[in-house]
């Protein structure tokens, strides 16, 4: 019976031995949680043994238990490298319409050659689909999972509907004589001043529509424009008197007035008239101002600012542009990649277009020691550690998403080499209990 329990001792030390190595050897694996081999003795009686005097029949290994402790975390470099800080693994799967989840806290991912996250070996990190433009989820539940994809582009291009602009023109300025000195957007004394806007046409393409300011009167203005330098027909309808209304096709020559006749550096001077547009599908006589093959296009030019308030003035101050906007884009390139503590991604482009492309879903368990290793460093649901429970990162008892960082092992590489020398002490006890047994039994053969 010696003989086993010393056997039984020495298996237990090498199972301590191995744990503790394989503790040590994954010191740098990221996601990495530390084991713990746990030991019990053996006892057998029954109700003819004398239990005072029974002596034990050795050790056995009771379980290898995983510590779900937090490890540090090392910032990286890399966007789309996460970590989390608290309770809660990350969830993927290895087939874009699979459903068999496995879970981890590595969160070492990556773009895949179609945009997916995914993780070193493949899998597709698993979150929860949002409102592209409020980020406001529909659900947690862990069935409603989808992989991540983050497109390289915007989605299509807008068109320019409407341009938005507010400035100021300058009430010190002289007249400039139309007769003797036509416009002329080459010659910069025939106006007195000038701005410009991008403008995109249905294929995405820009184009630069300018718009040129000159002084014909005390409050008098007129208003040219250019298209990626074209002088735009003059085509105006109104009258063009003080605090007159002018509607305009293509604002070209358009003859803006000023209404009062006072100090301007007062407040004189408020431009009041209805916004106009600029046709670019081609009607005047110069031809197209679009020959690209982009869709007829008519922009819209507002003498405001997006929310109405802001108008044109003519003070006694410099030309100063206090509002240019437009509502069209091109197509837009992915820029950055922003992951904010509840997993929320949102994706900028080059565009200026922002969308949340989704929400990296957390789970965690009712019992992390019962989940089942695969390797990897990845784990799966059983029947001890009960089903997977789907939440919002930094919400409750959900841990917080760390963007660009990585968590590390949470093995203390001190503690595991003092592990090995006190394993290593038990083998060689162990083994010495076996020596003397031997011996014992050699002596005893020896009897004659």
């Amino acid at each position: 019976m010696s003989f086993n329990i010393a056997l039984s001792g020495i298996n237990a030390s090498q199972k301590d031995l191995d744990t503790t190595a394989n503790n040590v050897s994954n010191v740098k694996t990221t996601g990495f949680k530390q084991s713990r081999a746990e030991f019990a003795d053996v006892y057998a009686t029954s109700i003819f043994n004398a239990g005072n005097t029974k002596v034990g029949d050795g050790v056995l290994t009771s379980s290898v238990a995983q510590q779900f402790s937090q490890g540090t975390l090392d910032f990286t470099d890399n966007s789309l490298d996460m970590a989390i800080s608290g309770n809660g693994f990350f969830a993927t799967t290895d087939d874009l319409g699979s459903r068999d989840m496995t879970y981890t806290r590595s969160g070492a991912f990556k773009l895949n050659d179609d945009k997916f996250i995914v993780d070193n070996q493949g899998n597709y990190l698993q979150g929860y689909q949002v409102d592209r433009n409020s980020g406001t989820n529909s659900s947690t539940a862990l069935a409603t999972t989808q992989p991540i994809r983050i497109p390289d582009v915007a989605g299509a291009p807008q068109s320019t509907d409407n341009v938005f602009t507010a400035f100021n023109v300058d009430a010190r300025r002289s007249p400039i004589d139309g007769a003797a000195n036509p416009f002329d957007p080459e010659t910069s004394s025939t106006y007195h001043s000038s701005t410009s806007a991008t403008v995109y046409d249905s294929l995405g393409e820009s184009h630069t529509l300018s718009t040129y300011y000159v002084k014909r009167g005390s409050n008098q203005w007129d208003v040219y424009s250019t298209f990626d330098g074209q002088e735009i027909d003059m085509d105006t309808t109104g009258g063009g008197t003080a605090s007159a209304t002018n509607s305009v096709n293509g604002y070209s020559g358009l003859e803006l007035e000023f209404e009062g006749g006072g100090d301007p550096a007062v407040g004189a001077g408020q431009l009041t008239f209805d916004p106009g547009s600029i046709d670019l599908s081609g009607s005047g006589e110069d031809g197209p101002y679009l020959d690209n093959g982009a869709d007829p296009q008519t922009v819209q030019f507002n003498f405001q600012d997006l929310t109405g308030t802001t108008s044109p003035t003519q003070f006694a101050s410099d030309f100063e542009v206090t509002n240019l906007d437009q509502d069209g884009s091109t197509v837009g390139r992915l820029t950055n990649v922003d992951i904010e503590k509840d997993g929320l991604i949102a994706a900028t482009y080059s565009n200026g277009d922002v969308q949340y492309l989704g929400q990296v879903a957390t789970v965690r368990f009712a019992n992390e020691q019962g989940l089942t290793q695969i390797g990897g460093t990845k784990w799966r649901e059983s029947i001890d550690s009960g089903e997977p429970l789907a939440g919002e990162a930094n919400t409750g008892t959900f841990g917080a998403i760390e963007a660009s960082a990585l968590e590390n092992s949470n093995v203390n590489l001190t503690k595991e080499l003092v592990d090995l020398i006190s394993a290593q002490r038990n083998f060689q006890a162990n083994s010495r209990s076996l020596e003397v047994n031997n011996t014992i039994n050699q002596t005893i053969l020896q009897i004659r």
